[in-house]
């Protein structure tokens, strides 16, 4: 169990190289998936093979006319290695195996298909060897549920220790021991748990190099391993600071951080929110749009007979500020109900506390229902105006928002782009703010107008996270707290949310052109944002004055 880039898939490499010169043996290399099993094969084991003499004598390339070797299976003396999907039932049913590897745990289905767990089926495939071997690593993911952690936790979970350079007493580095002088992350160095004194990063390699892994627990043929980003060379402890202090300001950047830095699982509080009242959580606005949210934007749940838009406005750190809510009843296959959504989202203007008004920047508006083709024609002419089809993802792992995915209609030269939103994660970021106490600069605020209701929070408190096992194995799964409920009000909470997770805005910007519009006495003008001909710009970039 690692942080991101700390040589995880280079020990699986290492182990096949061992085995291809040293000790010839049938192994199979499982990735996630298929597709990245052949990214594997040509941008990490094939540059191995030919760079190392001992490897490139025994295993033909790709394509050569020695051994009948392709993409994923190469032939050697004794052997073979063999990759596969762990997505892919086929491939991990093929053949026997004597040494079984899998990277990236974490990021592996619960089932291949329908057969069941792919480790065990994996596994299975070595029941003929009597010195078989397993090894699997990856970045961790959730609490209680993270494959790698339950793996790591039934070893004998090995941390390598290093020696203080003044006392010599030898310890584990941990982020809880990296301290620095306030906003100066420059300054990192790790405290000595024994004498108290700072370790400069000067000493890490000699450190490393008189280091030693000590198990916690007793070997019963086991072994797990836990190390994190401090101990490696490509990353300095001022580095590591610096990304905590910029990820600790929003959930989702904290729990990427903990994830692929830390090397630890995430343990996410926000699994479900009490009943919220709007007399106990609504607040006044000073304006339609209060002087905090900086940009809007929009999610619109898609049903049979009405959309659902919930426009949000958002500040530093992605504070959200609710808007509005907006129910337009109408059958979604005519065309009345998305006239009415292209005056909301084009045309409707928002008073705003720093003066001007707002009008909506983005929308994701969802496609998985019944609706799918006609909010496919309605968003191919508007993506350039950045309104976005979306499809929810549900499970660990997904982002709030991914790069698109091409979809054509039949009618259309161009095609739609549609965005896999990954609604466990969006809905734990929204609990998260809704969470918050009052005093957070991150919680969700509410104004004491309608439609914020008792019966709006009812909806935007629909659901819950809970553990369900599925083939034997834990999966988070989001689920109706009343399976009656109207989880609408939640499901265009994420949607806006993931509009604004793909603006990416640069609210220190914005905020810098409001102060210098009100030094010079003047209202701030917001006006329509243009593309910026830069590829890779945020939407800060491209805002014009």
């Amino acid at each position: 169990m690692t942080s991101a880039q700390s040589g995880k898939s280079e020990a699986l490499l290492n182990v096949v190289g061992y085995y291809v010169d040293q000790d010839p043996a049938p192994m199979l290399l499982l990735q996630p998936t298929l597709q990245m099993a052949e990214a594997f094969s040509k941008d990490r084991l094939a540059p191995m093979i030919r760079a190392c003499p001992a490897l490139a004598g025994k295993v033909a390339d790709a394509g050569s006319k020695r051994g009948g070797n392709t993409l994923l299976h190469k032939q050697f003396p004794g052997g073979h290695v063999t990759l596969a999907g762990a997505n892919s039932p086929a491939s991990l049913a093929s053949r026997p195996v004597r040494i079984v590897l899998g990277d990236e745990r974490n990021k592996w289905g619960v089932s291949a298909g329908t057969e069941g767990d792919p480790w065990d089926l994996a596994k299975a495939r070595a029941k003929t060897f009597h010195n078989r071997k397993f090894i699997s690593t990856s970045t961790p993911g959730f609490t209680g549920v993270c494959p790698i952690e339950r793996d790591f936790l039934a070893g004998d979970q090995r941390r390598f220790w290093v020696p203080c350079p003044h006392c010599g007493e030898y310890q584990v580095l941990r982020f809880a021991n990296l301290k620095w002088e306030k906003d100066k992350p420059e300054t990192a160095q790790f405290q000595c748990v024994g004498c108290e004194k700072l370790i400069d990063e000067g000493h890490r390699a000699a450190m490393l190099a008189n280091g030693d892994w000590r198990a916690e627990q007793p070997f019963k043929g086991h072994a797990s391993f836990h190390i994190w980003e401090a101990y490696s060379p490509w990353s300095s402890w001022a580095s590591i600071a610096k990304s905590f202090l910029i990820a600790k300001k929003t959930p989702e950047t904290l729990q990427v951080w903990t994830n692929s830095v830390a090397g630890e699982t995430w343990e996410d509080r926000a699994t479900s929110v009490d009943a919220i009242t709007s007399s106990g959580r609504c607040e006044p606005y000073n304006a339609e749009v209060p002087a905090q949210a900086l940009v809007l934007t929009a999610g619109v749940d898609v049903q049979d007979n009405r959309l659902e838009i919930s426009v949000y406005g958002w500040g530093e750190h992605d504070t959200p500020w609710a808007i509005d809510h907006v129910v337009i009843a109408g059958n979604t296959g005519g065309k009345a109900v998305w006239t009415a959504l292209d005056d909301l989202l084009f045309n409707r203007e928002f008073d705003w506390e720093c003066g001007g008004v707002l009008k909506i920047a983005s929308a994701c508006i969802d496609s998985g229902g019944h609706r799918t083709q006609e909010v496919y024609s309605y968003v191919e002419p508007r993506q350039i105006r950045r309104v976005y089809a979306i499809k929810g993802a549900s499970g660990d792992g997904y982002p709030v928002i991914q790069a698109p995915q091409g979809r054509r209609l039949a009618e259309s030269k161009i095609p739609v782009r549609l965005h896999l939103v990954g609604t466990d994660a969006g809905k734990s970021a929204v609990y998260h703010r809704l969470s918050l106490p009052a005093d957070d600069p991150a919680r969700a605020h509410f104004p004491n107008r309608e439609p914020f209701d008792d019966v709006f929070f009812d909806g935007l408190t629909a659901e819950k996270c809970i553990i369900e096992y599925r083939m034997g194995r834990p999966k988070r799964v989001w689920k109706k707290k009343v399976s009656s409920a109207r989880n609408e009000p939640l499901d265009c909470a994420v949607y806006a949310l993931a509009a604004v997770h793909k603006l990416r805005p640069n609210y220190r910007t914005l905020m810098r052109r409001v102060e210098s519009a009100a030094e010079k006495d003047s209202p701030a003008q917001v006006q329509k944002p243009k593309r910026s001909r830069k590829s890779g710009g945020s939407f800060a970039t491209s805002w014009r004055k």
